[in-house]
């Protein structure tokens, strides 16, 4: 049968009208979903009470009548969902997958709720439990994800001291809840060539002891980018195990779709490696950096992006523009209300480059004609991102490029605007309004913090924004994400910005339908209708209609890609 067919009795199904079978067999669905809340996030079919699957795509939506009476057969496996909810599969418009490799084997260092990092004493301790449960010898390095320094009381941060007393042995990297730095302890500061004789790079930050050249152990930005990317990788033994275990933390939050947001060379060809072997059980879609672009070109000729090869797909470039607001790194037009990590004074945050450096490399990306991730979080960071645009996209600003403005955490109202006229997508972070609203508070005053990731000014714009986690930077958890959008609630019990609150399926449509099509996927992905792809998933309660402080606490099921279960949570 063909896509067409599938597409016509897939549409006259789902309008209660008969649909002749071309034989008995061509109609038979391989599974059917009744039973259940469906939600297809399709304005035009919003609900249903059943949904067939055949070859693992979505072969008609509708009532249960109709469809049992025109596709169920004897093969037919029949899903009782029992009251349970049915929504399209989470797609994640932004994080860092192929950082996900490493989490098993790396220590959380997340401050509560997800997490134990609550101070220097808990986080030592944490260390110690992981060195000595897992019997690290010495000389072995151990790395931890999530420290975040503002949630530390006094706000006092860790240093290499405090890592140095308990771990003379072995170099330790505490890598910062914003991706973009680490604490480093004495052993792996000389792993990585960090003297009192290093120079702090364009764009980096290396924090000095008071009263010396000597490093503190926090290394940031472009200062951190060469240990990043020669951080530790998985064997070619290991990369096929820790890459499914990567996608089973996806599945686990009910995604299968992944993005992975700042990709090298050297990890592409792995992500490629284990893709041919048939490692990929969800798709992913990669985004090389710009710095690497070209060496991913010379095997990835721009021809070969935008179409899914054993489940994973180039979908653009990425460039960095700015750092984050929680390491006070983010460019901003007006100063912090604090000094800069080093204390400078006036302190207004740090790019990697110039503006004539980032109008080269969009304009690069645009002559090749592939879409675009630009990470900017503060205002100062967006406005490079607009000028470049305005530089690289001359006598055509209007026409749809496929750009993300990744974060547009503190965007103004002008430069949205200029999204909207631009065609520039904006993926925000609505859970920084949880973890780091309060620190944003004091960082940057009230009223900028209240217009963070301003989710209801832009839809009633026109925008499609799409909401992301940044994984590892918050936690891999959609219905999370969807309650901070709905609830901007902070982690101290303030509502951060009321105005900007959505409905539950505005929400619900930032990660799956929005996020499609930020990917290019919308054509078959991200809403239950005929044609598309069955990534499905199965939650305890409905979303969209249980009391919004409660969505948070809505669980995953059971994850279907192509309407084979891939995941299934364990009953309690």
């Amino acid at each position: 049968m063909t896509r067409s067919t599938l597409l016509t009795l897939g549409l006259l199904t789902g309008l209660g009208l008969a649909a002749t079978p071309l034989t008995a067999s061509a109609t038979v669905a391989d599974l059917l979903y009744v039973g259940g809340n469906i939600i297809t996030v399709n304005p035009a079919q919003p609900t249903a009470e059943a949904l067939a699957v055949k070859d693992g795509r979505i072969l008609a939506v509708g009532s249960r009548a109709a469809l049992e009476k025109a596709h169920a057969g004897a093969a037919t496996q029949k899903i009782d969902l029992a009251g349970k909810t049915l929504t399209p599969a989470f797609i994640d418009p932004h994080s860092h997958y192929f950082s996900a490799l490493s989490v098993a084997n790396q220590v959380n260092l997340f401050p509560p709720p997800a997490g134990p990092g609550k101070d220097i004493p808990s986080i030592l301790a944490q260390l110690k439990k992981f060195r000595d449960s897992h019997k690290i010898a010495p000389g072995v390095m151990i790395i931890a994800y999530g420290y975040d320094d503002t949630a530390m009381p006094g706000r006092i941060g860790l240093t290499r001291d405090d890592l140095d007393a308990d771990f003379p042995d072995n170099p330790v990297m505490v890598t910062h809840v914003s991706m973009h730095g680490a604490v480093l302890n004495s052993l792996a500061l000389k792993k990585y060539n960090i003297t009192a004789a290093t120079k702090t790079p364009p764009g980096g930050i290396i924090t000095r002891k008071p009263g010396s050249n000597e490093p503190a152990g926090l290394v940031m930005e472009m200062a951190y980018l060469p240990i990043f990317a020669a951080l530790p990788k998985p064997t070619t033994a290991e990369e096929l195990s820790w890459s499914q275990a990567a996608q089973q933390l996806y599945a686990q939050a009910g995604i299968t779709t992944a993005h992975e947001g700042a990709t090298h060379a050297s990890d592409l060809a792995l992500m490629q490696r284990v893709g041919a072997a048939g490692g990929n059980q969800i798709d992913i879609v990669a985004y090389p950096f710009i710095t690497e672009l070209e060496e991913i070109l010379k095997s990835n000729p721009p021809a070969s992006f935008g179409t899914y090869q054993n489940r994973l797909k180039l979908g653009g470039a990425k460039i960095t523009i700015d750092g984050s607001v929680q390491g006070r790194t983010a460019l901003f037009t007006t100063p912090y209300l604090v000094d800069g990590p080093n204390g400078e004074k006036a302190w207004k945050g740090v790019a990697p480059f110039t503006q004539q450096q980032l109008n080269q490399m969009v304009k690069r990306v645009y002559d090749l004609g592939l879409p675009l991730d630009l990470h900017a979080n503060g205002d100062g960071a967006i406005d490079m991102l607009l000028r470049a645009h305005e530089f690289a996209a001359a006598g055509d600003l209007e026409k749809d490029r496929h750009v993300t403005a990744v974060h547009s955490q503190f965007v103004r109202q002008d430069q949205l605007d200029k999204y909207l006229q631009y065609k520039i997508t904006p993926s925000f972070f609505t859970q920084h309004t949880y973890f780091f609203a309060d620190t944003h508070l004091i960082l940057r005053g009230q009223q900028q913090t209240d217009f963070i990731s301003p989710m209801r000014t832009a839809i009633d714009m026109g925008l499609r924004p799409s909401n992301h986690t940044d994984f590892v930077v918050t936690p891999l958890d959609q219905l999370f994400v969807m309650w901070t959008a709905v609830n901007r609630i902070s982690r101290n019990g303030v509502l951060i910005g009321g105005a900007e609150r959505i409905t539950p399926l505005e929400a619900l449509q930032a990660i799956t339908l929005n996020a499609a099509r930020q990917h290019g996927d919308e054509q078959s992905k991200g809403s239950l209708e005929p044609g598309k792809l069955a990534d499905l998933v199965i939650l305890s309660g409905n979303p969209l209609t249980v009391e919004p402080m409660q969505i948070k606490d809505i669980k995953v099921l059971e994850t279907f890609k192509e309407g084979r279960s891939i995941y299934r949570a364990a009953k309690e």
